[in-house]
């Protein structure tokens, strides 16, 4: 036996083991890679796999430098991004995510995911992280090390056991399901129907407007703004469409059926005026799907065992596009603490992990909430803001929302209610 040679007992256990292969799971692995960690990923599926989520936020470029993608991400050929439009009743207004008030980047990328994650995936593998796809995760056991149940494609059943478990599962939730973490959001249940389409905008005579592919969109419904839509410009042609509200205001039980979704979400969009007039070209190309009931809590995000990064453990909504940011940031956090336990220190998971994490959640989820009550909408959409409240603003926006030298993060509500009451 060479000195390098394993047996089958030492391949059967690593430091950590990561659950899912998306954003979170391949940034935390080459994170934890890098500081010479035994990293497995855990992937049910194969990738390419369509997801969304697809407009990304300049804050997680810095943790994807961090995680040393940033080359590879520059070099895709992703569509650019520098702000966020919005449009309501014919009255339209921008961030421009270069003029915020927190350094760092100020510029992104809008990306089809199943492009993005397999990118991320595919360079984390190249530095030499080991990626396993089709498998499942059957059980968890935590009574001593972390020890996992897993399935593989042709039916076999295997165990493996690690020093830490970090689960980046998404909205498959691997570890809050099996271990009875969930816990009911307190956001309302909401529900999403997307698509793609080729959008073919550039024929269209918009008059006075002009549409602007280096910005995602929002629009508001004329008649009932807790309905909004997303379109996101790709490079290559195309749109994310989608439309978000609770199930009564987009139609009837039957109109929400799989079979009935695109003439839904065609009906939606035709009762936007600008909207319907900016896709009055556009082609659907792929078949319109919905998400529903999405927003996720937990009883706990980290205990010595286990983390939960993203949308694993808590997912808000998708009107600001702050889940990959959220599970980037995650991703980093968590990497550093298990590093740390790993390396035999002692971590407090909660004050160094979940409530960092929480703190820029929260944020999101005060801008959140007052979207939805209209709080914020007012303040978007008033004619004559004050550029540095602007600023802060944007900032947030841009994804930096733990930045706690910004008013508006450290005192997320307070701030924004003075605000409210002056654009009122």
């Amino acid at each position: 036996m060479t000195p390098f040679a394993q047996t089958a007992a030492q391949t059967d256990h690593y430091d950590v083991i990561v659950i899912g292969a998306g954003p979170s799971g391949s940034v935390a692995a080459s994170l934890l890679h890098q500081q010479g960690k035994r990293v497995l990923v855990l992937e049910k599926q194969h990738f390419p796999r369509f997801s969304i989520g697809e407009s990304l936020l300049p804050c997680c470029m810095q943790v994807i430098a961090e995680a040393n993608m940033l080359d590879a991400v520059n070099q895709a050929g992703y569509q650019f991004k520098n702000g966020a439009a919005f449009n309501a009743n014919g009255r339209s207004t921008y961030f421009d995510f270069t003029d915020k008030f927190t350094p760092g980047p100020g510029t992104t990328f809008q990306v089809e995911r199943g492009d993005f994650d397999k990118l991320l995936a595919d360079t984390a593998a190249s530095q030499g992280v080991e990626i396993r796809y089709g498998q499942r995760v059957d059980a968890v056991d935590l009574s001593h090390n972390p020890r996992l149940t897993i399935s593989d494609e042709q039916g076999a059943s295997y165990e493996l056991s690690a020093d830490y478990l970090l689960d980046a599962s998404g909205f498959g939730r691997v570890l809050p399901r099996l271990l009875d973490l969930e816990r009911p959001s307190n956001l309302p249940s909401r529900t999403a129907i997307f698509t793609h389409i080729q959008d073919n905008i550039d024929s269209v005579d918009m008059g006075d407007y002009h549409f602007d592919r280096n910005k995602i969109l929002i629009s508001v419904h004329p008649d009932n703004r807790d309905i909004w839509y997303w379109l996101i410009p790709f490079s290559n042609g195309r749109c994310s469409l989608g439309v978000v509200g609770e199930p009564h205001l987009l139609g009837q039980d039957a109109d929400l059926e799989a079979t009935n979704l695109e003439a839904t979400l065609i009906r939606l969009v035709r009762e936007e005026p600008r909207l319907k007039q900016l896709l009055s070209r556009a082609e659907i190309i792929r078949k319109p799907a919905k998400l529903a009931g999405y927003s996720a809590n937990v009883s706990t995000l980290a205990s010595d065992k286990f983390a939960l990064l993203g949308n694993a453990g808590e997912f808000l909504d998708p009107v600001f596009s702050s889940g990959v940011t959220i599970a980037m940031q995650s991703a980093s956090i968590a990497a550093k603490c298990v590093v740390k336990q790993l390396n035999g220190e002692s971590v407090d998971w909660q004050t160094e992990y979940a409530q960092p994490l929480m703190r820029g959640v929260d944020t999101f989820r005060t801008y959140v909430q007052a979207w939805y009550d209209g709080r914020f909408q007012d303040v978007i959409f008033y004619q004559d803001p004050n550029p540095k409240i602007k600023q802060m603003i944007c900032s947030i926006l841009a994804g930096y929302a733990w930045d706690e030298s910004n008013p508006f993060v450290a005192e997320s509500e307070r701030r924004l209610n003075m605000v409210v009451e002056l654009c009122r």
